[in-house]
Parts: C-alpha cells; sequence; structure tokens
C-alpha cells in the first residue's frame, strides 16, 4: 500500500514538472525585425541552454499595443502542448512599478510577461492556475543590473529559457501573487433584443478582415443561415463608420470580388470582409475598444 501511495506521489510529481520541461520557448513583441533585440532575446535563451526550441508568435505586434499582445496569446497559446513557455514582450511601461510575472494557466502553458494587460484574455480563457512575480536577484541575466529598459532580454528570455529548460521549477520563478491579473476593459459580446453587440477584437492583418469577438454560439442566437443577409453596423466610439447588408457566407468565393460578406473565421468568432480586397483600408475601420459592431437580421 506504501509502495502504491509513495509511486503515486512521485507520478504526480514528475508530472508536474514535465510541464516546465518540454524546452519550447516561444516569443512574442512589437520590436520588429529591423535591428538585433529579437536576436538577442534568442541568444540570452540558448546561453542557458543549447537544448532549447525557439520559436515566434510573431514580432509585428504595432508599438505599446498591450491589447493586440493579449489577443495574439489568446489566439495561439491552445494550440501549444502544455509546458510551453511563452514570452511577451509589448512593454511601455519597462522599468517603471508594473509587475514582471509568469502566469502558469490551468492548462498548464506559461507566459513570461509584464502585468500590464497583456494577460487580461488569457487569464479568462484558460484560466489561472497561479502567478509568480519573477524574482530579479536570481532570475536576470548576469550583470545586467544597471539595464532598465531591455527587460525581454535581460529578465524574461532569461528567466523563460530556465523555466523551459527546467533549470528552475515554476516555483523557483519567484514569489507567489494573488490569482488575478491587470486587465483591460472591453465590451464582451452579448446579445441585447434582435441584435448582437461586440467590440473588434482584431484585424487580420494580411488582408484587412475584420475579426470580432463575437462568438459562432453567441451568433446563432440570430437563427440566420448560410445565404442569408445581416445587417451589420460599425461605430467608433458613438460615431457609426459603416452600415450595409450583407451575405453570412461559409467562404469568400460565395460573393463577388469586391462584395462584402459575413463568415465565421478560424477562430470561430464572426468576422467581415471584401472579397480579394481589403475591408479595413476600403472602409477605415480598424479595431481595438473603440470600434463596435451591432449585428442584426
Amino acid at each position: 500500500m506504501k509502495k502504491n501511495i509513495l509511486f503515486l506521489l512521485c507520478f504526480l510529481l514528475l508530472n508536474e514538472i514535465s510541464f516546465a520541461q518540454n524546452k519550447i520557448v516561444v516569443f512574442q513583441s512589437d520590436f520588429g525585425l529591423k535591428d538585433g533585440a529579437v536576436s538577442a532575446m534568442r541568444g540570452v535563451a540558448m546561453g542557458v541552454s543549447t537544448d532549447l526550441k525557439l520559436f515566434d508568435l510573431t514580432h509585428e505586434i504595432p508599438a505599446y499595443n498591450v491589447w493586440e499582445a493579449a489577443y495574439r496569446l489568446e489566439q495561439t497559446v491552445s494550440y501549444w502542448p502544455a509546458g510551453t513557455v511563452f514570452v511577451s514582450v509589448v512593454d511601455p511601461g519597462v522599468g517603471t512599478t508594473r509587475k514582471s510575472v509568469v502566469l502558469k494557466t490551468k492548462s498548464g502553458h506559461f507566459i513570461v510577461s509584464p502585468d500590464n494587460g497583456t494577460l487580461t484574455l488569457i487569464a479568462e480563457s484558460l484560466g489561472i492556475e497561479a502567478i509568480r512575480e519573477i524574482d530579479e536577484a536570481v532570475n536576470r541575466r548576469k550583470d545586467s543590473e544597471k539595464s532598465y529598459t531591455f527587460h525581454g532580454r535581460d529578465v524574461y528570455a532569461y528567466t523563460a529559457a530556465k523555466l523551459a529548460g527546467g533549470e528552475i521549477t515554476f516555483e523557483q520563478v519567484g514569489k507567489l501573487l494573488s490569482p488575478e491579473v491587470v486587465n483591460i476593459g472591453y465590451q464582451k459580446a452579448a446579445i441585447e433584443g434582435l441584435k448582437i453587440k461586440g467590440t473588434i477584437a482584431i484585424l487580420d492583418i494580411q488582408y484587412g478582415n475584420i475579426w470580432t469577438n463575437i462568438s459562432a454560439e453567441l451568433f446563432t442566437k440570430l437563427n440566420l443561415q448560410v445565404g442569408e443577409k445581416l445587417h451589420l453596423i460599425i461605430f467608433n466610439n458613438k460615431t457609426k463608420k459603416y452600415e450595409a447588408d450583407m451575405f453570412f457566407s461559409s467562404t469568400f468565393g460565395d460573393v463577388a470580388i469586391g462584395k462584402p460578406l459575413a463568415y465565421l473565421n478560424s477562430l470561430m468568432q464572426l468576422s467581415f470582409a471584401l472579397n480579394q480586397e481589403n475591408f479595413s483600408v476600403v472602409n477605415k475601420v480598424y479595431s481595438g475598444n473603440e470600434w463596435r459592431v451591432e449585428v442584426s437580421k
């Protein structure tokens, strides 16, 4: 009996440790690739362990756009194996009193980031198992104590590499914090009478399509079938910027080139496009909390 209990405890402990030992680190930033910043972060990580597997989520987040950083994590994290360590550096408050943390999700993923709103959506969708503040006395690149403006290299990449490579456990990251994060306020999608209201969460940036935060599940409450028309109004704050009827379609080719359509995107959220044209540019519609949509039959 004692042997069985001991075996079970060992199994649970090894399973917990394995979350931090798949050796995968995924980087996200607003640095772009025009200089050596991203390469420096990768170099620091490889300096910790050459066994690490390094990948990029994106480095094209618009400068200082914490909301987009939050969305791109939400868009991506769940597709990676449990134990993957993400580094997100969109940090307009670098060097200030904002906390540097590692969030462990209930799915077993780790996010190394400033607690500045970046963790808003991932905390909601995957849940917070625990959050620890990075102890920079031990989890900081050697001889970088006087550097105050590149925590992505000196603190986040270094800590992520140690965690992913198994040099430290999650408990050794630093002190345990209360399980809550700094949140960015935004309008959650909701149905009101015969209308569904939401926000333009992000642009499908390559093509200019409009991605809302209206889920497929919520959209079904309009009882609107593929091939039927819906009515869309887009507001920037309180100013109406766009209004039109369009077909709800299963794919872009269901309408003529240049014509608008509504569809469910790859994340199963209601989206809008112009077939083979850029909806955002043509209609001067963009994304963010100030951009709202109203959808009805």
